[in-house]
C-alpha cells in the first residue's frame, strides 16, 4: 500500500494522473482532508492536528498501519506530525515541497496570496479551478480557513525544532530547485535534524504539484519504497 496525501488548497483528485503510472507498483490509497475535495467543512477551523486525525482514522479504518506515505506540501507536514504523535502508524514517509519553517512573517507572505476577491478578479481561472476541486464547499471560505491555519502555524508551529529528532521512521525529503514557497535551507535543516532521513532535490521543478515531473519522481518513489 502507498497512501498519497494532497497539500493545502488541494484534493485527492490531483493525483488522478499518477494512478496509471503507479498502480502496477502499489496498492494506491488517497483521501481528502476535511474541508477539501469531497469532504465538508469541519465545525471548527482548519488545523494540522485535525488533518492528522483524519489520516489516523483512514489508516486504522483500512487496516494499513504501518503504511508508506507520500505527502505533498501540507500532506507531508501532516504525516510528519502524525509520525511524531503516533509513530507506529507510518512505515516510511516521502515528503515533497513541504514547508517546515513557519514563522509569523512566513505566514503573512503566504496569506497575502490567498485573498479571495483578488484571486477572483485577477486569476479567475484559478478561482474556477478551486470551485470545481472543492465541490460542495464554498471556495472563498476554503481560502479564508486556509489563511487562518497558516497564521496559526506561524504563531505556533505544530512541528518545532526539538520534535524532528524524535521522528525515527525513514524519511526522504524532496524539493524542487525552483520552489518559491519552500527553501532548500529549511528543508536541509530538517533533513539534518531527523533521525533517519535522505534529501532529494529535483532539477527544474517549481512548487505546484501539477508541475511536478512524475517521470523524474517515479524512480525515486520506487527506490525509496522498496521496488
Amino acid at each position: 500500500p502507498l497512501l498519497l496525501l494532497h497539500g493545502a488548497l488541494g484534493a485527492s483528485t490531483q493525483f488522478d494522473p499518477w494512478i496509471s503510472e503507479l498502480e502496477d507498483h502499489f496498492d494506491l490509497h488517497r483521501l481528502d482532508f476535511e474541508g477539501h475535495g469531497s469532504q465538508g467543512f469541519p465545525e471548527g477551523p482548519f488545523r494540522i492536528e485535525s488533518f492528522a486525525e483524519n489520516l489516523k482514522q483512514y489508516i486504522e479504518a483500512h487496516g494499513l498501519g504501518p503504511v508508506d506515505i507520500f505527502g505533498y506540501s501540507m500532506g507531508g507536514y501532516v504525516a510528519l506530525y502524525l509520525a511524531k504523535e503516533h509513530p507506529g502508524l507510518i512505515k516510511r514517509l516521502f515528503t515533497f515541497a513541504t514547508k517546515l519553517d513557519w514563522k509569523p512573517e512566513a505566514s503573512a507572505k503566504e496569506v497575502k496570496m490567498l485573498d479571495p476577491d483578488t484571486i477572483e478578479a485577477k486569476v479567475p481561472h484559478f478561482a474556477k479551478m478551486l470551485e470545481a476541486r472543492h465541490h460542495g464547499n464554498e471556495w472563498k471560505g476554503h481560502l479564508l480557513r486556509t489563511a487562518e491555519m497558516m497564521i496559526d502555524l506561524g504563531n505556533d508551529p505544530q512541528l518545532k525544532g526539538d520534535d524532528f529528532p524524535k521522528i525515527e521512521i525513514p524519511v526522504r525529503m524532496g524539493l524542487g530547485d525552483r520552489d518559491k514557497m519552500v527553501s532548500l535551507d529549511e528543508t536541509y535543516q530538517v533533513y539534518r535534524a531527523l533521525a533517519n532521513s535522505e534529501l532529494l532535490v529535483l532539477p527544474g521543478t517549481p512548487h505546484p504539484i501539477e508541475k511536478l515531473p512524475l517521470n523524474r519522481l517515479k524512480p525515486h518513489l520506487l527506490d525509496f519504497f522498496g521496488e
